[in-house]
């Protein structure tokens, strides 16, 4: 029955050329289940290789975590999301979930049904590993160390692989984005190991070898050629298939129809950089970590089509360099980002193995170099690892060169970078900015998500999060749950978990599946003001204007700069009586407490007092509660620890004012 709402729901999502559409992938997916338009092992036509991403790999690192990644890969210990040190063998069971232990049949993989728990068990950690990240962390172990047995295991890891997973069966032949992500990680691991030059392919069973893999690579591109994500799908896969099939072709660029794939892979790609991502930077899906995968995906595209003569237009490299503002917006002065919309912790390459490796200032050093950007570099702080594998050793002395320049803003040392994103619905409130007496509020007026499903969105309108002096005081909880754990999943994502206000005990907008929503929450920003010593937002949103009593919430948000001292005013318009849930979400470092009817929060030297001073409503703190569920946090996929939510709660009858403050104080600064 939950199959059919959800087929019944994702029909309401789609008009009727998608709707064709999915009727003739349906058709053509039977008819390649019965030997129709399947492709075979195809010889390459054409000689030739193409470059590697870089002119000279780069080998300036420390390799001991490289080469104690790599044997613990060889000891069959593997890390699956909150899977540390799983054993699994190596080679391991590649159809089998390392999570349940359920193994997936091995029948056609476009008719697999991978949303069925009960066939595939959870599929995002079966996925994981067919991801092939480890490829590349044996390929790097054995440039670093020259040492035989790392090349040897990438050889045993993909012979086991062509083996347990034969074109086209099982849960490894139905997802185009895998093939996606698997194929970068192939070109990457390719090059690390020396190209057709490389040790793997001496000899007659050295060449074998390099025919099998050549096989499947041409199996990989053919799949991912002709099936893409279309229609209200066409988001982040969509981006990311053009990735595969560009890198896969200009890394192997051996078969007719490589010039072929390539360009059109090419324009998809500068043509969705542009449709994707707002011209303010912010990418459509409204949801951080995805802003990180799509920069990593135009950044890693960029690289491997610069070396191979296949550059992209100015503008896919100038909406590259904005989505990096925004990230560079975002992050508060000790490097960290708020957790809007969906994680799944996925990169698309695992190049670094640093233990305090940030993803986000990384994308930044990287950024510094290319855009030759002084503010980027400060924000970074440093040349990490991961930039050192894309650029090369000679980039860590631009990057020191960039960090001894002036930020750029013309006080002290700190960036100007903007602070209104009116396409992408993010205003920033806040005093002293990247120094560490800042205080830094992110208020959201965005669209719940991208297309009509809105997949990575969370029902957060209005919602924001506060830090000081560079520690987290209300955040947003994350993510935590994709395919199973619908309630966890539900909670997350829904209202409950975000920094606003719910009506009636319900969702500003209307959840259809785990990754759909059907009613849709628009919210819109009225006013961002700034000067002197007091900043103001107000937004609003119609997310309950579905009800039969309809209400707008709108939002008034006033930042008064000496005192330290915000102000929240929540006004509902409405006719008759509601239920009304403000909810406010503490970082996991913060001790609180209530006393006198407020809210007091302690996080290092930052301490803040939250009161409701206009509106009769009963306080409660919640923590680590599963009746209801509230007062939980997911920094990473899967794992989830208790904070403390402050729930004000309370009846309204008609126009309602409700008015919150909220006093930030610092005890010492460290």
């Amino acid at each position: 029955m939950n199959a059919l709402f959800w087929k019944l729901n994702r029909l309401r999502a789609m008009g009727l050329p998608e709707i064709g559409y999915r009727v003739r992938q349906a058709l053509k997916a039977k008819l390649e289940a019965r030997g129709f338009g399947r492709t075979r092992a195809s010889a390459p036509a054409e000689t030739g290789d193409g470059a590697c991403w870089l002119a000279t790999l780069p080998s300036d690192f420390d390799p001991a975590a490289y080469l104690a990644a790599a044997d613990d890969i060889l000891a069959g210990r593997w890390n699956v999301f909150f899977l540390h040190g799983a054993r699994l063998g190596f080679p391991p069971r590649w159809n089998r979930d390392p999570k349940t232990g359920c193994e997936a049949p091995l029948i056609f993989g476009k008719t697999l049904n991978y949303r069925d728990e009960s066939l595939v068990g959870d599929i995002k950690y079966l996925w994981e590993p067919n991801r092939h990240l480890e490829l590349v962390t044996l390929a790097q172990a054995w440039h670093l160390s020259g040492e035989t047995k790392y090349a040897d295991a990438c050889r045993v890891l993909l012979d086991s692989w062509f083996e347990q997973c034969p074109y086209p069966l099982g849960p490894n032949w139905t997802s185009s984005l895998e093939h996606a992500v698997r194929l970068v990680n192939w070109a990457v691991a390719w090059h690390l190991l020396g190209g057709p030059d490389g040790q793997l392919f001496l000899g007659d069973a050295g060449q074998a070898f390099l025919r099998r893999w050549q096989d499947s690579i041409y199996r990989h591109l053919h799949f991912i050629a002709g099936h893409f994500s279309r229609y209200s799908s066409a988001n982040n896969h969509l981006f990311g298939e053009y990735m595969g099939l560009f890198v896969g072709c200009v890394t192997w660029p051996l078969w007719r129809e490589c010039g072929r794939w390539r360009e059109m892979a090419q324009r998809g790609l500068e043509l969705e950089a542009l449709k994707q991502n707002a011209a303010d930077g912010v990418n459509w899906e409204q949801a951080i970590w995805y802003q990180h995968e799509v920069a990593d995906m135009m950044l890693l595209c960029g690289l491997f089509g610069r070396a191979n003569d296949c550059e992209f237009c100015a503008g896919y490299w100038q909406r590259l360099e904005a989505m990096l503002e925004f990230i560079a917006a975002l992050m508060d002065v000790s490097g960290q980002m708020p957790m809007i919309g969906d994680a799944d912790d996925a990169v698309m390459v695992r190049f670094s193995r640093e233990l305090d490796f940030n993803a986000y200032r990384s994308l930044l050093a990287t950024g510094a170099v290319l855009f030759g950007r002084a503010d980027f570099a400060h924000k970074a702080a440093r040349f990490d690892d991961k930039s050192r594998w894309l650029l090369g050793d000679a980039a860590h002395s631009t990057f020191d060169a960039l960090l001894a320049q002036p930020a750029g803003s013309g006080i002290g040392e700190s960036p100007a970078f903007r602070r209104d994103f009116p396409e992408g619905g993010y205003y920033i409130l806040g005093d002293r900015l990247d120094t560490p007496e800042e205080t830094r509020l992110i208020a959201d007026a965005g669209p719940l998500g991208y297309l009509s499903i809105a997949a990575h969105g969370h029902a957060d309108a209005l919602s924001f999060t506060l830090s000081a002096a560079g520690r987290e005081v209300l955040i947003d909880p994350g993510t935590y749950a994709y395919h199973t754990q619908k309630q966890w999943r539900d909670y997350f994502r829904g209202t409950a978990a975000h920094n606003t206000l719910r009506v009636d005990g319900q969702d500003q907008s209307e959840i259809g599946g785990n990754f759909m929503w059907l009613h849709k929450a628009r919210a819109r920003c009225i006013e961002c003001a700034r000067g002197g010593e007091r900043e103001r937002f107000v937004g609003e949103h119609d997310g309950y204007a579905r009800l039969d009593d309809a209400v707008v919430h709108r939002r008034e948000i006033e930042f008064d700069k000496a005192a330290r001292r915000i102000e929240i005013v929540d006004v509902l318009e409405c006719s008759g009586r509601h239920t009304v849930e403000l909810f406010w979400h503490f970082a996991e470092a913060c001790a609180v407490r209530a006393e006198g009817g407020a809210v007091h929060a302690e996080n290092g030297p930052v301490a803040v007092v939250l009161r409701m001073v206009e509106g009769d409503f009963a306080l409660s703190l919640l923590r680590g509660s599963e009746a209801p569920i509230a007062g939980w946090i997911s920094r990473r996929f899967d794992e989830k620890q208790p904070i403390t939510t402050a729930v004000w709660s309370g009846p309204v009858s008609g126009r309602t004012v409700l008015r919150t403050t909220l006093a930030i104080g610092f005890l010492r600064l460290e």
